[in-house]
């Protein structure tokens, strides 16, 4: 059965760390957009943030290969903040697949804090814009992170896919 997740949220919430066990758990493939942005520079700001055709621009470039492992019957799991409607627009007009996305929500200051044991923290004032402009989209089914630990966060994930027959 193959289907593709998106993990959604703001800066410092964990979503790459919940993306990468979920894919462990699930024996699919994970993609994060923090990495192919920076590795093909599209992650540089403009005014409100990063321009949504940046963001259609990564999805360009993984979208064959999201395509390629879908078709083989996986899962596919991205990770994102996924704060532009056009990059999920853009996602799942060219992923004919079933899809879920979760938006995880959690306190400003509880993302502050778990910004600080990142190996490359992002400035105070970078998380505070991300954490407004991921905030402004209510977009899939929202998963409460404060007070969980990984296994809480993945097990209430869990409860919206499809179990394996």
């Amino acid at each position: 059965m193959s289907y593709f997740i998106i993990i959604r949220g703001p800066a410092g919430i964990g979503k790459s760390t919940i993306a990468e066990k979920l894919a462990e758990v699930l024996s699919g493939y994970h993609f994060s957009f923090d990495e192919i942005m920076r590795k093909n520079k599209l992650d540089s700001i403009v005014g409100d943030g990063i321009p949504a055709e940046n963001f259609v621009k990564a999805n360009e470039l993984i979208i064959p290969q999201a395509i390629e492992k879908l078709k083989n019957n996986n899962i596919v799991i991205f990770d994102g903040c996924f704060y532009r409607k056009e990059q999920i627009k853009h996602l799942k007009k060219n992923l004919p697949f079933k899809y879920y996305i979760f938006s995880l929500k959690s306190p400003l200051k509880e993302c502050l804090e778990r910004n600080k044991t990142r190996k490359k923290p992002m400035t105070k004032k970078a998380i505070e814009e991300v954490y407004e402009l991921v905030s402004k989209m209510e977009v899939g089914i929202e998963i409460e992170t404060s007070g969980k630990n990984m296994t809480e966060v993945i097990n209430q994930i869990l409860k919206y896919l499809p179990k394996e027959n």
